[in-house]
């Protein structure tokens, strides 16, 4: 058994001595990986240090380096070294993290991490659950909007289910995420059946479009069935980072009488920042909130957190009890608040990440990401082709390539040119960034959230980006 962590922690400490350096992208190919892993399943037992040398050997190509400073692509952290070295131990432990008497420790950590949380948000009596990612947060949220509201109604939908159910309304952003339409699919509410609300031109919820929304929908008062509603906001726009106006929209649900559920994938740790808590202003007053510690906290993957400030109804929309299972009434069990029965201890990670940094250190996490982000969007604009598209608030930057001069086909050009400086610098590997449609337009999404990226880091691909944009500009298809 020693033998095989003494291989792993070998490999795993070289894999991290030369990430920072290494191309961003996987440079081995399926057929190649295939080639080295795969096969007939052998009939004999294989030696596991052999084992591990086959996989890291893979792994040093095969892997994409989002553990690594230069990695732009998605919204995705590295690992701060606290919580990789809690993740090991999450593994060697083993715990089955369901309920108290299988894991004690794992109970008590999510007691404490939720505890911090709650504090962040300053929402002192707030419920938590530790889910896979914001996917499993937003379903999980949702329902227990779902059980509060028709329970509110006298209709028990856990037991009865949707049939006959009083209608649930729910009142959507036109830039809500796609997880909440999933949520909402799985849910027996529909991914169709949404009411949505316009936008401006960072993506932010037009308040008075929402005001209008509500107003429109049966009294939930008078009605008969009476009406229920959910309201989604969105605390960080995956592409351009701006925050719905929370507290405006809080005042709304209030008069309603709606449910608040605030997607915060990664815009709610700007909580920790001085600088940028304004941003999240009114968070403390969601019914419910969505967010991901394997992005800005830089956990390992996966890890969501679920928060509710009902916390009867969370427990209520998540627990089901079989006579086998030995629950306890004086401490937490786990799975109370997630729809997951066994589970691997997440919140250890979350726990490690948090401490390391304490509430300072995340705050100025945040800070450094976003001025990383303000500092590449500076370098790029300096281009005549390049358009940022977004005021840069957090750590989001869309940037568009484009010709000057009003061409009457620029609108393809300058998707097709946009398009080709993505590939470019996809292959190159500088470093890695996406691309995604705004309004209409190809843009390139570049994401700043890894807690070991440098100045240094955003120069460097700043300029491996500028050669790219040069060479799609002034190719001979692409000339501007």
């Amino acid at each position: 058994m020693t033998h095989a962590l003494d291989a792993a922690a070998r490999h795993a400490a070289a894999y991290l001595d030369t990430v920072a350096e290494r191309p961003v992208v996987a440079t081995a190919t399926a057929a190649e990986l295939r080639k080295a892993l795969g096969g007939p399943l052998p009939a004999a037992g294989q030696d596991p240090v052999e084992i591990i040398d086959r996989l890291a050997r893979a792994g040093a190509t095969g892997t994409v380096a989002t553990q690594g400073p230069r990695y732009f692509g998605f919204v995705v952290g590295g690992s701060t070294p606290a919580a990789l070295g809690a993740d090991w131990l999450v593994s060697t432990w083993d715990q089955n993290a369901g309920i108290y008497v299988l894991s004690p420790l794992v109970s008590v950590v999510e007691e404490v991490v939720a505890g911090w949380l709650r504090d962040l948000v300053n929402q002192p009596d707030a419920s938590a659950g530790f889910v896979t990612g914001c996917q499993m947060a937003n379903f999980t949220a949702l329902a227990v909007a779902r059980h509060h509201l028709l329970q509110q109604a006298g209709w028990d939908v856990e037991a009865d289910g949707l049939f006959g159910a009083p209608p649930i309304d729910v009142v959507v952003s036109d830039e809500s995420h796609y997880t909440i339409f999933n949520a909402l699919r799985y849910l027996g509410l529909g991914s169709a059946r949404v009411t949505r609300v316009p936008t401006d031109n960072q993506g932010r919820m037009r308040v008075e479009e929402l005001e209008r929304a509500l107003s429109e929908l049966p009294n939930p008062r008078t009605s008969e069935p009476p009406n229920l509603t959910i309201v989604c906001a969105q605390a960080g726009n995956v592409n351009t980072g701006a925050f719905d106006p929370i507290e405006a929209i809080a005042d709304a649900c209030e008069k309603r009488g709606a449910w608040l559920h605030v997607d915060g994938a990664f815009g709610l740790w700007a909580l920790a920042s001085k600088s940028r808590a304004h941003l999240v202003q009114g968070i403390a007053r969601a019914d419910s909130i969505a967010t991901d510690a394997h992005k800005w906290l830089n956990v390992p993957y996966d890890c969501g957190i679920v928060m509710t400030r009902h916390r009867d109804a969370h427990r209520a929309a998540m627990t089901l009890h079989a006579a086998y299972i030995e629950t306890s009434d004086a401490e937490r069990d786990p799975h109370e608040y997630v729809p997951e029965e066994s589970r691997r201890g997440r919140a250890v990670t979350v726990y490690a990440s948090l401490a390391s940094l304490g509430r300072d250190g995340l705050g100025e996490l945040v800070d450094r990401c976003s001025e990383h982000a303000r500092r590449m969007a500076a370098r790029l604009s300096a281009h005549p082709h390049v358009r940022i598209l977004n005021d840069v608030v957090l750590n989001q930057v869309l940037v568009r390539i484009e010709p000057k001069g009003g061409l009457p086909d620029s609108l393809a050009r300058g998707d097709e040119a946009t398009r080709a400086v993505i590939a470019a610098v996809q292959q190159e590997g500088t470093c890695w960034l996406g691309g995604t449609t705004w309004q209409g337009m190809a843009a390139i999404r570049v994401s700043v959230a890894n807690w070991s990226t440098t100045d240094e880091d955003i120069d460097r691909s700043a300029q491996a980006i500028l050669g790219a944009i040069d060479s799609v500009t002034g190719s001979s298809v692409l000339s501007f």
